[in-house]
């Protein structure tokens, strides 16, 4: 149901996502995550295109943290600025974190191998039904996703919109 990887720039270093459907405590996971009570990122999976797309905002937001050069206060909040093609942090969390009234939840973690977390506590917390990551797509807002992205029908033509988020998310400090 979760997916974990090891991420190829960090070895040592974990990354656990897990996707919730028919969530009904959005507003308490929330308020949870802003205190700091849940040590992960909550993310809007209506907003995401694939796990991959997670994957890479982590594993940007873990560099910079390692640099010193973090634009958030946080790890996961940064990899919630990472999801976003603009500079603009407030706009970042109103379009890729959670709401109070969302109904579904992504869930990032980042751990050491050898902390092996514990994802107990995640799914204790999230009152919702948990589904496979890979099915993230099902819960996508392709044309939200499009427009937010500026992805035009020729790019879609010779490829994805993954490659075509990932390209945005990769290039939105040097443009």
């Amino acid at each position: 149901m979760h997916l974990t990887q090891t991420l190829e720039l960090f070895p040592g270093h974990v990354v656990t996502q897990l996707l919730f459907k028919d969530v009904k405590n959005a507003a308490e996971l929330r308020k949870s995550a802003m205190a700091g009570e849940i040590p992960g990122a909550l993310i809007n999976p209506s907003m995401v295109v694939d796990p991959f797309q997670v994957l890479v905002a982590t594993n940007k937001a873990l560099h910079l943290q390692k640099a010193g050069k973090m634009k958030t206060r946080t790890l996961y909040s940064e990899i919630i600025f990472n999801l976003s093609p603009t500079n603009n942090i407030s706009e970042a969390f109103k379009r890729f974190g959670i709401s109070d009234s969302d109904e579904a939840v992504q869930v990032v973690l980042v751990h050491t191998e050898e902390e092996r977390t514990n994802t107990d506590d995640i799914l204790s917390r999230v009152d919702g039904q948990q589904i496979p990551v890979d099915r993230v797509s099902s819960l996508s807002d392709t044309a939200k996703i499009k427009k937010l992205y500026k992805v035009t029908p020729q790019e879609e033509a010779c490829g994805s919109l993954l490659d075509a988020v990932i390209c945005r998310m990769a290039t939105k400090d040097v443009l």
